[in-house]
């Protein structure tokens, strides 16, 4: 019998790979399940980050919705501290969204300027109704600023001769013609003007003869940086003059109330007097100095020398008129002609001169003699305000320094002129010396109606003049100090 082949067994081999594959699949897919998982995370933190910005967003505009609901208010009242409430704040008010729902709310803290300041902080907080706990703060700060933003102000052509150096700006309401060096902007509202000191075409509204003199309009102007280190323009918009008037009225209330009133001296006026030590010593002015010179056979007096010649106190309220304490609003209103000087320490006062009635009334103050500051900082202000001229008379020291805010609401801020007779016997001897002078230096601002001068072309005056800006007074005036249009933001910042 024959016998079959064996069958063979067939064997079926295993990849050596498969395994390894297994296990790649598997942490391929953990791997992917991982990226998968902290992708999904990722989203949704964003997503969250998102909403939270969203929301941050939303609430940081609701803070600033308060802070500019409170400018809107300060437009309409601009001296209400208190919400139209006539309380103490915090202030809450609602916050709705374009449906008109109420979403979120803001609370107002309101903090009302300090004696002699324009400047109010409005602090604004801002949330959301769903998480009142996430609040956003805006801090704005905002002022008035005073009429003494500028170094010069004028409603009259004004000229600066040389000699001349003015840190602040300058402006003028007519034209200027500036020959001295400004470190600051010097403007005028008009694009040209004709110059009354001479002859000829219309000139730019701020120009120089500083050689090389300025072309003629409508050439271009030139930079001229000798001059005008910091630039000047021209046309803008002028200031106004006219509602000083109503500040004087303010102000002699106020000083009835709570200052230093005086009525008519019933002599040539008052001498006022500051002192270190927060008082004040007032005299009446019983004569002034003369000075005379003779022509031929003829005597003839120099006029407007407004120099005090003898000068005694009087009773003020049942005391002595000197050493008044300095009152706390700061205010001194006399209805009568004023000389002043002296110096203060930490004080912040104002001084008005003016009669009734105040709109068409005249009465002067003048300065002889050296007004100063201890320090020159935000502490001591002085502001002076004459119904008609703040002048330097006759017999004024060399060497005059003012520190001072000087508003000539009518006349102007000058020094009287006074004509070289010093050819001529003279009486007392040498009194016609007085015409020059040397140096004048001034630290505060000027607002004058007139035409401002400590100098003229015949070289009397003062020889040099030395116009320094106070840059506090913009918006840490002297006490009711008038003010020139609204409120502008100084700073605006998130806390």
């Amino acid at each position: 019998m024959q016998r079959r082949p064996a069958k063979r067994k067939k064997t079926e081999k295993k990849s050596p790979f498969s395994g390894y594959t297994l296990i790649t699949l598997l942490i391929f897919f953990g791997i992917l399940v991982i990226l998968l998982t902290a992708s999904a995370s990722y989203v949704i933190s964003q997503a969250k980050a998102t909403n939270f910005k969203i929301r941050q967003q939303k609430i940081l505009e609701i803070a600033e919705a308060g802070a500019n609901y409170y400018r809107w208010h300060l437009a309409h009242v601009p001296d209400d501290f208190t919400d139209g409430t006539g309380g103490p704040g915090p202030y809450l008010h609602d916050y709705r969204d374009i449906n008109g729902n109420v979403i979120g709310k803001f609370s107002l803290n309101i903090v009302a300027p300090e004696s002699g300041s324009t400047i109010i902080t409005i602090e604004s907080t801002g949330y959301l109704l769903d998480q009142p706990d996430l609040t956003t703060t805006v801090v704005l700060k905002m002022g008035i600023p005073s009429f003494s933003t500028y170094a010069v102000v004028a409603n009259d052509k004004m000229r600066f001769g040389e000699g001349t150096e003015v840190w602040g700006p300058i402006h003028s309401n007519d034209g200027i013609r500036f020959d001295g060096l400004a470190h600051n902007i010097v403007s005028s509202a008009k694009d040209k003007y004709d110059d009354p000191d001479h002859g000829g075409s219309q000139e730019f509204g701020v120009h120089t003869h500083v050689p090389p003199q300025d072309p003629l309009p409508p050439q271009s102007v030139p930079a001229r940086p000798d001059v005008f280190a910091a630039g000047r323009t021209f046309p803008v918009p002028p200031l106004d003059f006219n509602g000083i008037t109503a500040d004087l009225a303010i102000v002699k209330t106020k000083a009835i109330e709570g200052g230093i009133y005086l009525t008519s001296s019933g002599t040539q006026g008052y001498h006022v007097h500051f002192n270190v030590n927060h008082t004040v010593d007032i005299k009446k002015v019983t004569s002034q100095a003369y000075c005379r010179y003779r022509w031929y056979s003829w005597w003839y007096d120099y006029s407007d020398i407004w120099s005090i010649a003898t000068e005694t106190q009087f009773t003020y309220k049942g005391a002595s008129s000197l050493g008044i304490a300095v009152p706390s609003n700061g205010l001194i209103f006399i209805e009568d002609d004023v000389w002043v000087d002296g110096q203060i320490d930490n004080d912040k006062m104002t001084l008005v001169a003016a009669r009734e009635p105040l709109a068409s009334a005249n009465a002067n103050i003048i300065i002889n003699n050296d007004l100063k500051y201890t320090n020159h900082d935000e502490s001591n202000v002085i502001g002076l305000i004459a119904q008609t001229n703040v002048a330097v008379g006759f017999y004024s020291e060399d060497d005059l320094e003012i520190d001072a805010a000087l508003i000539a609401q009518k006349g102007a801020v000058t020094r009287f002129y006074y004509p070289n007779r010093s050819a001529y016997q003279q009486n007392p001897a040498h009194c016609a010396d007085n015409v020059y002078r040397d140096i004048l230096t001034l630290y505060g601002a000027i607002a004058t109606n007139q035409r401002y001068g400590f100098a003229y072309t015949d070289g009397t005056g003062y020889n040099l003049r030395h116009l320094n800006f106070d840059p506090n007074l913009t918006y840490g005036p002297p006490p009711s100090f008038p003010t020139s249009g609204e409120y502008t933001i100084i700073s605006w910042e998130e806390k």
